[in-house]
């Protein structure tokens, strides 16, 4: 039996033309290795898009990709994942399965308010599939919860469980605050637990649970995790052994730079220096840049300068990150509060003031903060495109300071 396990796609994730292509480069590559491979089947532990109501680029990329399996005679098993449901419960995986193009294994009934899952047979290889989606906020935890094991645990045969949640027994330690499910509201004596939702790739077996397997994204969703996983990846299972197959279509350059007591030209030269000493290119380059500037403004750093000069020297794109980096222009706030609004109100109250080149008493710089605080927190509407809802909130925004 050879099966791949991918998870995490997330077509139409990337603002960026450049990024977006890779992503979707990355999953047309995986497709090319299941047909190459001559694998019996594929499983798709969820997220296959970024979003439940995907744009038609990223809807015919899939409905495309997976065509050339159907066409081969691959199924392709798989369930919805967090970001595959719309607020209504809508997903557009309904779609693809009435296309006949995946299968999804998260089948079952209610029995005295409990769910009974059902096994979906692979015809080729007999191998036995079911699953659990996966919802924001952990809200598929009640379903794990009201779970029945024992027909799941019984059953005879090689068996597949496919999951979409965050394990605490495995989460690495910079997701700590993650939430989790315990390993036991798993259903016990599977052969391959096809993990998706947690971004990290990792294999174990617990007492009960052999082969837990995330494979990770099959390219990395943002800036840090082009950091920490520098390209994406999927897993395949070859006759009991499992291997992490990597997918790099384009190599990662970190820049990191400490602007602890430095001036902004300072730091740009810095940068400048370093982009001259490295070859870029075709390369995506991340450059962070942190710590507290000596004097002047973090924006009078020449980040343009030193991603013009990156582009010229044929970098694939460039991005940056300055989250953590700060001026004594603007002090530390402490604040200590009982709840997000009355920290919110701290905030305002220690910031106010700080920037000189608006006009405006303090009462009215208060008053214009927290207007415009209301209007960025506007929640974009069910089915409304982000285009149109990013258009909406900047009328919004424009109109609170013609008034």
């Amino acid at each position: 039996m050879k099966f791949i396990h991918m998870a995490d796609i997330h077509l139409g994730s990337w603002r960026d033309p450049k990024m977006r292509d890779l992503s979707t480069r990355a999953f047309v590559t995986v497709m090319g290795c299941a047909l190459a491979e001559n694998v019996d089947f594929v499983l798709i532990a969820g997220d296959l898009f970024n979003t439940s109501l995907p744009p038609i680029e990223s809807l015919k990329v899939a409905v495309t990709q997976l065509k050339r399996l159907k066409d081969a005679g691959v199924p392709v098993y798989t369930i919805a994942g967090s970001h595959d449901f719309s607020p209504s419960g809508k997903t557009m995986l309904e779609v693809l399965e009435e296309a006949d193009l995946v299968k999804n294994v998260c089948r079952g009934r209610s029995v005295e308010g409990k769910l009974e899952l059902n096994f979906t047979v692979d015809p080729k290889t007999g191998a036995k599939i079911t699953g659990m989606i996966g919802k924001k906020g952990m809200l598929e935890k009640s379903h794990y919860e009201g779970l029945v094991t024992k027909n799941l645990e019984q059953e005879q045969g090689f068996k597949i469980f496919m999951f979409h949640t965050a394990i605490a027994e495995l989460k690495p330690a910079e997701l700590a605050k993650m939430e989790a499910a315990p390993i036991s509201l798993l259903p016990r004596g599977f052969d391959y637990y096809a993990g998706g939702h947690v971004h990290i790739v990792k294999e174990a077996s617990m007492e009960g649970y052999k082969k837990i397997a995330y494979p990770g994204p099959t390219f990395p969703n943002s800036f840090s995790e082009l950091e920490k996983l520098g390209c994406g990846g999927y897993y395949i299972y070859d006759e009991g052994k499992i291997a992490h197959q990597k997918i790099a279509l384009a190599p990662v350059i970190t820049m990191s730079l400490d602007c602890t007591n430095k001036t902004p030209q300072q730091a740009t030269e810095l940068l400048l220096d370093e982009v001259m000493s490295k070859s870029v290119k075709d390369s995506i380059v991340l450059m962070r840049l942190y710590g507290k500037l000596d004097s002047g403004k973090t924006s009078e750093i020449d980040l343009s300068k030193v991603i013009e000069t990156l582009h010229g020297k044929k970098a694939y794109s460039v991005m940056k990150n300055t989250s953590k980096l700060a001026s004594k222009e603007f002090e530390e706030i402490k604040v200590k509060a009982d709840s997000a609004e009355e920290a919110e109100r701290s905030v305002i109250e220690e910031h106010v003031g700080q920037i000189r080149s608006l006009e405006l008493d303090v009462q009215e710089e208060k008053a214009l903060v927290e207007t415009l605080m209301n209007v960025l927190d506007t929640e974009k509407d069910e089915g409304e495109k982000v285009s149109d809802y990013e258009r909406r909130v900047l009328v919004e925004v424009q109109n609170v300071f013609e008034e």
